[in-house]
This record gives C-alpha cells, sequence and structure tokens, in this order.
C-alpha cells in the first residue's frame, strides 16, 4: 500500500469523521480518480506535436495516455469531427491519461509534495476551482515542473490539466478532503 494512501487512512479519516459527525463510515469522502489531459490544437498541422505530448504526459502519469478526438467540426479551427456514416474518426487533438488506485496516490503525493512546490512565486492553489459536486481541477502552465520530464528533451512548452473527483457531495467536503491531504490552498 501506498504511504500516501496509509497516510489518508490513519489521519485524514478520523479528522473528517471528527469535522462532520459522519454517523456511518461509508459517508465518508475518498479520491475516486485523478485525470489528466493536455489539448493539442497544434495537433491540426503538425501530428508530431501530438506524439510527443502522449509521451511526456505518460512519464508524468506513468501509464500510457490515450489519444482523444474531435467529436464535432469546427471550420473556424480547421477541425473535422467523425464522419456522417461513422467509417472515420474526428481528428486527433489532445491525450489523456485517467489514474486509479495506487497510481493516484502516487501521483498526488508528488504532485502536492513535490510539484507544486517548484512552481515560482507560488503562493498556494485556488480553493475556488471546486466545480459544486466536490471535484477540484487546476491548471499547470507547464510540464517541466514535474521532475519526469527532460528539460533537454521537451520541444514545446504544454499545460495540462488536472482533475481530481472525489465521493464527497460537497464542496466543503471536497475541501476539507484535499486540505487534510496536503493541498496547498490560497489563504
Amino acid at each position: 500500500m501506498s504511504p500516501f494512501k496509509e497516510f489518508y487512512q490513519s489521519e485524514v479519516i478520523p479528522a473528517l469523521q471528527n469535522h462532520f459527525n459522519y454517523e456511518n463510515v461509508m459517508q465518508i469522502p475518498k479520491l475516486d480518480k485523478v485525470t489528466l489531459n493536455i489539448g493539442v490544437g497544434a495537433a491540426v498541422q503538425t501530428p508530431n506535436v501530438l506524439e510527443d505530448a502522449v509521451e511526456e504526459l505518460s512519464l508524468i502519469a506513468g501509464q500510457r495516455a490515450i489519444i482523444t478526438r474531435a467529436k464535432k467540426s469546427i471550420s473556424a479551427f480547421k477541425i473535422r469531427g467523425p464522419s456522417k456514416l461513422g467509417r472515420t474518426p474526428g481528428m486527433a487533438i489532445g491525450c489523456k491519461v485517467t489514474l486509479r488506485q495506487q497510481r493516484m496516490y502516487e501521483f498526488l503525493n508528488r504532485l502536492i509534495n513535490v510539484v507544486l512546490p517548484q512552481i515560482r512565486d507560488f503562493r498556494g492553489v485556488s480553493p475556488d476551482s471546486f466545480d459544486g459536486r466536490g471535484n477540484y481541477s487546476l491548471g499547470l502552465t507547464e510540464q517541466l515542473i514535474f521532475p519526469e520530464i527532460e528539460y533537454d528533451k521537451v520541444n514545446d512548452i504544454r499545460g495540462l490539466n488536472v482533475t481530481i473527483v472525489t465521493t464527497a457531495p460537497t464542496d466543503e467536503e471536497g475541501h476539507e478532503l484535499l486540505k487534510l491531504l496536503g493541498m496547498p490552498f490560497r489563504q
């Protein structure tokens, strides 16, 4: 078991139970999954950019990233969606990874304790990025802050979206869960 998951079970669960006075252990919020995605708009002109993004996201996550495709045609961006008959898929425009269980806890541990403190002029993440159902989204401006990425091999700086999905029914409970796990929220 991951040390971060052991910390959750030994420290966070009792603290949440005391704070919200849950009657049943199954009411206590927990982490469900973490999704990472990169949108690569430049992949329309140069497909090699998408391959680089998939490789970098796979290094960051520790598992293979999948390519996401356009669901609709947008002529202003020169993007084609799937054909009417379904014979050709939409254009490849990004990549994503969904982490669960062991890899999810290891990634969150690295994100909270290694990556976020490396951001220049870091004063904490915004506490307002909850979606109303206890899930938190975080945008990172560059992939270079992850220690797995080698600076010399990077062709282009890309942004990265991280979404932490919890079983918390409200934002207050999700905020408390992430705060107890060590997420550095702005005051």
